[in-house]
Order: structure tokens, then sequence, then C-alpha cells
């Protein structure tokens, strides 16, 4: 059963794909390069946390809750000899506003910088109590461009949400990998695709699934027990209710009028191709 589309579930997907296009497209990626960052996960890493400094491997990993630490490790803190945290934020925003401005044309555009106005209202409703990554975000300076300034806003909200996904899982007692494997068994992606996009070996993939198992969340066949499937959705309940504080702040008419403007955006970006639907964050077409 899919979770009920509350206004927070509804406001974050016709956001995410307007913030998470710069994981897919090329530019964000070719951006990163030309820093010197190797490679596609060097520079995931480095730019995702970049507000934040030049952090250890082990902060990483525990703000990076899905990917397995050893994954972290090949990237961090090697990121930060190619380049300055500084240098690896101002890139990621630059690059995502290019990328975002190559898959729209002009009207797409417009909307999108209009955008940009509520979103940052609705962040201003956030808190950040225990959410590390939305903290460091919401303290990047806003840009003058309409464009980077909605993708920051989308990026802040995101990771709002994404720290509060992070807490509720964690308060239902799954590990990172535990949160992915009851993912997959939900069907909301193929293990042959998320696992090597995590960096899970087969042998700790193994050991997840006996522990899913051993609390009577996962039979024999890695499929959700009638007990994991209420863990799963009491998560994804969770994270809905802590994401609340934006929605609470614009209102639901401001928030109806986000996803009005959103929502259509997203959905070029998903029906062109950029965007793919299933992905690992779990975002649906909206």
């Amino acid at each position: 059963m899919p979770p009920t589309p509350t206004l927070a579930r509804r406001l974050w997907e016709a956001i995410e794909p307007l913030h998470a296009l710069v994981y897919f497209a090329p530019q964000p990626a070719e951006a990163a390069r030309r820093i010197g960052l190797r490679g596609y996960w060097m520079g995931y890493f480095a730019s995702r946390v970049a507000p934040l400094g030049p952090v250890p491997p082990a902060a990483v990993a525990a703000m990076a809750y899905g990917f397995a630490p050893s994954m972290v490790a090949r990237a961090i803190p090697d990121a930060w000899s190619y380049a300055e945290p500084a240098l690896v934020l101002e890139t990621r925003i630059g690059a995502a506003a290019t990328a975002l401005r190559d898959a729209f044309g002009l009207t797409e555009i417009h909307t999108l910088g209009e955008l940009a106005e509520p979103l940052w209202e609705a962040v201003a409703g956030c808190r950040f109590e225990g959410r590390p990554l939305a903290a460091a975000w919401s303290q990047v300076a806003r840009p003058a461009d309409p464009v980077a300034s909605a993708w920051l806003a989308a990026g802040v909200l995101r990771e709002h949400r994404g720290d509060g996904h992070v807490l509720a899982a964690v308060a239902h007692g799954l590990r990172g990998l535990d949160a992915t494997l009851t993912f997959v068994a939900a069907g909301g992606m193929p293990r042959d695709v998320i696992q090597p996009a995590r960096g899970w070996s087969d042998d700790e993939w193994a050991q997840s699934a006996r522990r899913l198992q051993a609390r009577g969340l996962l039979d024999r066949d890695g499929r959700l027990t009638k007990t994991g499937g209420a863990l799963r959705r009491d998560v994804e309940d969770m994270t809905d209710r802590l994401a609340a504080a934006p929605v609470e702040r614009v209102g639901p008419k401001g928030v109806e009028e986000i996803i009005e403007r959103a929502a259509p955006l997203s959905r070029v970006l998903i029906d062109a191709g950029a965007f793919p639907v299933p992905n690992p964050v779990g975002a649906p077409r909206p």
C-alpha cells in the first residue's frame, strides 16, 4: 500500500526532481571533474556535504545514511585535497542552474524562477534540530540568479525532509542498509540497481536480510511481512510528520500553489528522461 498523499509528501514529490536533477544531469558531474574531483561519487559526496566544510568520512557516512561507509571513504576525505569545499559548493550551484536551464524552455525557466520566493517562504518554517545537512544548506547565501535560488531552496526542503527520514528510520531501529532492504522489498527499486549504487557487498546485504528476518520484518524470500509493511508505513508517516513545518508555514493554500507550479516542471524532466522514475530516492512522477 503506497503512503498516504499528505501535503508534506505531495510538496516533496512536486519539487524533488527540480533539485535532484543535479544527481542525474551531466553538467554537475562534468563541472566537478573540471575542479579536480575524481569520478562521479567523489563529486557526489563532496558536493552534497560542501556547506559543512571539510568533514571527515565518518560524519559523511552518518549523514549519507543509505550508503556503505566504505563507499564514502573512497571519496572523503581525499576530495578535500583536490578542491576546497567553498569551490565545490560554488561549482555545484552554478552547474545545477545550468542543468535546469538546459532542460527547460523559456516558459518553464520563468515559472521556476517565480517559485524561488514561495519556496524560500517554506524554508523559513523549517527547524533544524538533528538535521545537519538541511541546517548547513540553509546557511548558504541565497543566489541572485532566480533559477539557482529556486534550486537551492528546493534543496534545503528536500534535505530537511531527508534528515527527518533518517531520524524516522533510526527511531524504528533500522540501520542504513536495513532501510535500503525494506525499500527494495516494498518495490521501491530493484536490488541489482540500488545495491551497487549504494556500495554494499553481498555479505553485508545478507547480514542485513538476516537481521530483518530475525525481527520478523522480512520473510525468507526477502519480502516484507505484515509486520515489516506496517513498520515501513510507520517510517513514511513519521517522515511526513517531521516534514510538516514548511507546510504549516505557508499553509495548505500556499502549498497547493507551489505544487501547481512545480509539478508540471517536474513532469517535464521525468517525461524527457532527465530524471528517472523509478529512482533511488523513491520519488514518483507527481
